[in-house]
């Protein structure tokens, strides 16, 4: 069973998280700095996010398909984009094993990870704050 219960938690949570990745002055500039467009497909739920980094926007759903060009396109079962924010999931190994696809200069967005690391703690956080904590003890 998805951990999430449907694209409105996805985006309440994960695109959530992005929003305040963006939102702080430290990691935001840096992504930024980045010149990435991500686009990421969930699976269970199916959902979207487009997240323009230079722009410092998240764009969701319909938006998100029709949104920015993305430099890199990612796909992903929601629960391990969950997992990755909880900090339990290696980007590099999760793709080496097919659990996330990339297409682009994945090298850019790899050197992004490290920076989120530190908003981890965050996404636990808002997930308790909304009532959700099953989500991080499933």
């Amino acid at each position: 069973m998805a951990v999430f219960k449907d694209e409105t938690e996805v985006y309440t949570y994960i695109g959530g998280i992005f929003e305040e990745a963006l939102a702080d002055p430290e990691v935001g500039q840096k992504f930024a700095a980045s010149g990435v467009i991500l686009r990421v497909k969930y699976s269970d739920p199916d959902s979207t996010l487009t997240v323009d980094m230079p722009a410092r926007k998240v764009f969701y759903g319909e938006d998100a398909r029709n949104g920015p060009k993305p430099v890199i396109e990612m796909s992903m079962k929601a629960d391990t984009a969950h997992r990755f924010w909880l900090g339990n999931v290696n980007i590099t190994a999760a793709m080496a094993k097919g659990q996330v696809k990339a297409k682009g200069p994945i090298p850019k967005i790899l050197k992004l990870v490290p920076l989120t690391k530190i908003l981890f703690p965050r996404y636990r956080d808002a997930i308790v704050k909304s009532g959700r904590s099953d989500l991080v003890e499933a």
